[in-house]
């Protein structure tokens, strides 16, 4: 991971338990099959230089996976990096955290060895569009509708056509369309 751009950088465990209230319940935003994603707790980060334009993050706690790699986080943290799109969201840093807890076992305190793994997302507030289209009465107008059928093709178009490397989602769906 030292293939980092002056755009993503690296937080550590402790921040970010700090800006979403140590993965509390109360900041999930979203959940999947690869992890959950939690915004951070709407505190005025700027002078603490999280993100240098004082905008929010979400971050996202990647569940333990068996057959999740060092080459296949690696692997995807570079695909994310790579896709550079105005409607794409954009990866600002991750985590990957590897350490020791202590646990009691019959009795008996242990150490275990822990492995965690972040990816930290500039915050959309607009949510998800599965959020907007869930009844009739959504607000929508088909101007807005085409727009985004529009910038969903167009993101999927540059990942497929646009980028060195064709990346593919594999996960599409209403709740990872992100609205602004």
């Amino acid at each position: 991971l030292e293939h980092t751009s002056a755009m993503t950088r690296e937080f550590t465990l402790e921040l970010l338990k700090q800006i979403t209230d140590n993965f509390s319940e109360e900041h999930v935003i979203g959940r999947g099959g690869y992890g959950v994603v939690y915004k951070q707790e709407p505190m005025n980060f700027f002078e603490q230089g999280l993100l240098d334009d004082g905008e929010e993050i979400a971050v996202k706690k990647l569940h333990y996976m068996p057959g999740l790699d060092d080459t296949q986080f690696t692997n995807e943290f570079n695909n994310l990096m790579r896709a550079q799109h105005q409607n794409i969201v954009q990866l600002v840093g991750y985590c990957y955290y590897l350490g020791h807890e202590r646990f009691k076992y019959n009795g008996e305190y242990i150490f275990a060895p822990v492995e965690e793994r972040f990816l930290c997302f500039k915050y959309l507030q607009g949510g998800g569009l599965d959020k907007h289209i869930s009844d009739e009465s959504c607000g929508l107008n088909w101007h807005t509708r085409f727009r985004i059928i529009k910038g969903v093709s167009e993101g999927l178009n540059y990942l497929h056509n646009g980028c060195k490397d064709s990346i593919y989602h594999l996960d599409l769906k209403p709740e990872n369309i992100l609205l602004d």
